[in-house]
């Protein structure tokens, strides 16, 4: 769910312009969002490396969690519902246009896409579009934490398996295209 290190540390790991998320990760910390999935309900752990996990090991305690949060705060959720745009003004968002084409004013909007390198998971990318229309510059992407697809039936038989110091390595021919070294878990 997040690291248990120093907010220092946390930098020290940003790949590419750490100084971005200063204000970000100085307004709400790792230790903030820990308490606050706690405070709604689910216990966490830390195992190696600093990362901390629901003790129950399901990602859907997480869920429920931010979810009572929500819920005590009053924030309605739109569930299936595409937003086509961001309603701006004055430099500020101020609501959204729904592919319907419904104005839908809001106090606060949360921008909550995910990447675009899961599509079938709704992840489509609209988040760039929707910072592109804001002014702001996309650099290109490159996806991170994605599935490997194997061929290979026997894959299935390992389903749960999980194993950590590996190192993986994609090839086309003799060619090494990629190449990482951490955990690995079949699904």
């Amino acid at each position: 769910m997040t690291n248990a290190c120093d907010i220092e540390e946390l930098f020290q790991n940003v790949v590419h312009n750490a100084k971005f998320l200063y204000s970000s990760f100085y307004t709400f910390t790792n230790t903030d969002i820990m308490d606050l999935i706690e405070k709604h309900g689910c216990p966490l752990k830390t195992e190696r490396g600093n990362r901390v996990f629901p003790v129950s090991d399901h990602s859907s305690d997480v869920i429920a969690a931010l979810k009572r949060s929500l819920d005590a705060h009053k924030v309605k959720i739109m569930y299936h519902t595409a937003v086509e745009k961001l309603m701006v003004s004055e430099n500020c968002v101020h609501g959204v246009i729904t592919a319907e084409g419904k104005k839908m004013p809001a106090d606060a909007v949360v921008i909550a896409t995910g990447g675009c390198s899961y599509a079938s998971t709704g992840s489509t990318g609209d988040g760039y579009r929707f910072a592109e229309a804001c002014g702001h510059t996309i650099k290109t992407c490159s996806p991170s934490l994605v599935p490997f697809n194997a061929e290979e039936e026997y894959v299935k038989e390992l389903q749960g398996l999980s194993l950590k110091n590996v190192k993986a390595s994609i090839y086309q021919g003799k060619k090494l295209l990629y190449e990482a070294f951490g955990e690995m878990l079949f699904t």
